[in-house]
């Protein structure tokens, strides 16, 4: 009787997380099913459900409006770049933050997860005012560099390190004549991989999604980012909705990609406080 209701609730838990990630990856398929239809077929009533054969010719609108692939690439290098930056600085902060002594450290800490809690839009105008005066305007320097550094991140990363990393394994680093510097890269980094992976995920869907930051300095076609370039898309008087989602699907997938490389190391860091405790 006891295995028969432990099978029923195990069962009753599969089906409800089958049912939510069904629910979850609904809007994605209706994307990719709008993104195949022709205009007409979205507009009907009822919408089409099934995928229909207009994928090549909704694409082909999509490349002939917009600088498809020149945006994308624009966009792979302001989020890796950026990413790389978040992963090196603020691991680097967050390990001063969680391993180290030092005056105002707390005073420090404190006014860097306050300003989490400003409206990123409150710092448009002195931003945009910095970029001129720094003649970044139509330059991806613009985009780059005030993303170099995240709040999020150095408040995430010190709080991975404060458990991950033992004092004692950092003492026997400075008896063993180690500098702080070396700690950190031969003993912290590796130590901190899934914490880089959920990092780096976030950090590169909010760089690739941004668009209010690079609608206000990149003016010029030639450097779009891709969340621009699709926005241009809807400029038309007659919106083709079908041609719309097509660039809105195949801009999604390196997103998707980005999760599976780094789905194991993303888990493992979000699972590792429930099984250390």
């Amino acid at each position: 009787m006891y295995r028969m209701k432990k099978r029923i609730s195990t069962g009753f838990v599969h089906v409800l997380l089958l049912s939510g990630a069904l629910l979850s990856l609904f809007p994605f398929y209706w994307m990719f099913v709008m993104a195949t239809n022709h205009n007409s077929a979205i507009n009907q009533v009822p919408p089409a459900f099934l995928p229909g054969n207009q994928t090549v010719e909704n694409f082909k609108k999509v490349l002939s409006n917009v600088d498809f692939f020149g945006s994308m690439w624009n966009s792979f290098v302001v989020s890796t770049l950026t990413t790389l930056g978040v992963l090196f600085l603020c691991s680097l902060a967050g390990f001063a933050f969680a391993k180290y002594k030092f005056p105002g450290k707390n005073i420090l800490f404190l006014f860097i997860l306050l300003t989490m809690m400003v409206p990123p839009q409150l710092g448009l105008i002195p931003q945009y005012y910095i970029i001129t005066k720094l003649d970044w305007l139509n330059d991806l320097k613009a985009v780059i560099v005030p993303g170099l550094i995240d709040a999020f991140g150095i408040f995430w990363m010190r709080q991975y390190i404060s458990s991950a990393i033992p004092d004692e394994l950092m003492d026997a680093a400075k008896i063993d004549g180690c500098s702080n510097f070396r700690i950190y890269w031969n003993i912290a980094v590796p130590m901190i991989l899934p914490a880089f992976s959920t990092l780096a995920i976030i950090k590169f869907m909010y760089m690739w999604n941004d668009f209010l930051w690079p609608l206000v300095v990149l003016r010029e076609e030639s450097v779009y980012t891709i969340q621009i370039a699709i926005r241009s898309l809807m400029d038309n008087y007659v919106r083709d909705y079908g041609m719309i989602l097509s660039g809105t699907f195949w801009a999604t997938l390196p997103l998707v990609f980005i999760f599976l490389f780094f789905n194991k190391l993303f888990i493992d860091s979000l699972t590792q406080g429930a099984l250390k405790s």
